[in-house]
């Protein structure tokens, strides 16, 4: 499996098809802990994450190529959503994830990601995040999936798996973490304020991390053409 440039813009463009689709769940999640609009500026984001995407490719003629006509990097895809996303989602969620997608960014300057890069990119999201957000494991954000991820495909990457079975697994961990976030008490962010009613609601961040992460793990299966 080939995890490219091409790779990445599938991953973004499944990445908004798939927060769009838990919008309402994102804001739902965020109501009971937070302001409740986490998905619609995750969903305000993503959508011009792919007007950018649709625009560039509109101005070169090519889904593959970057400004000035030369081939992309992951890292250039990865540094359009982080800039979009600063500059277009509200409340905490678009400083911590654009910075997430731009410290990734810097990592992937190369035209093909290995295992090992796949690990290098993931570290470097969470490590932008908890950066920005000075939260820890266990404090009830979407650090506790990110660092998940991270562990899990540290642990595939150095048993020798491929770059799909790297993403399953940070995937898996990310949804798995998402969900055991419920029982936490939020000790970080708005959802400190409730105390110990912040315990049995899931934190929406950590969800749509794992939204995230999921459709990176599906534009790998899906390959160029994205039919999986």
């Amino acid at each position: 499996m080939t995890l490219d440039a091409d790779w990445a813009e599938r991953w973004v463009r499944r990445a908004a098809e798939a927060v769009e689709a838990a919008k309402d769940e994102l804001t739902e999640l965020d109501r009971q802990i937070g302001d409740g609009d986490h998905g619609e500026n995750m969903h305000r984001g993503f959508q011009a994450v792919v007007a950018r995407l649709d625009a560039a490719a509109a101005d070169t003629g090519s889904d593959t190529a970057a400004p000035g006509g030369s081939a992309r990097e992951v890292g250039d895809v990865l540094k359009t959503v982080a800039t979009t996303l600063m500059s277009t989602v509200g409340g905490a969620s678009g400083p911590l994830y654009g910075t997430a997608f731009l410290r990734a960014s810097k990592v992937s300057g190369r035209p093909l990601l290995d295992p090992s890069s796949i690990v290098a990119l993931l570290e470097a999201a969470l490590e932008g995040i908890t950066t920005r957000g000075k939260a820890t494991v266990g404090e009830k954000t979407m650090v506790d999936a990110w660092s998940a991820a991270v562990d899990a495909a540290e642990r595939t990457a150095r048993d020798g798996g491929d770059e799909v079975a790297v993403l399953r697994a940070a995937a898996e961990a990310a949804d798995k973490a998402a969900f055991g976030t419920i029982p936490l008490l939020a000790t970080k962010g708005r959802a400190s304020y409730l105390g110990e009613r912040s315990r049995g609601h899931e934190d929406p961040g950590a969800r749509s991390t794992a939204l995230l992460l999921g459709a990176a793990m599906a534009a790998a299966l899906a390959g160029p053409g994205g039919a999986a």
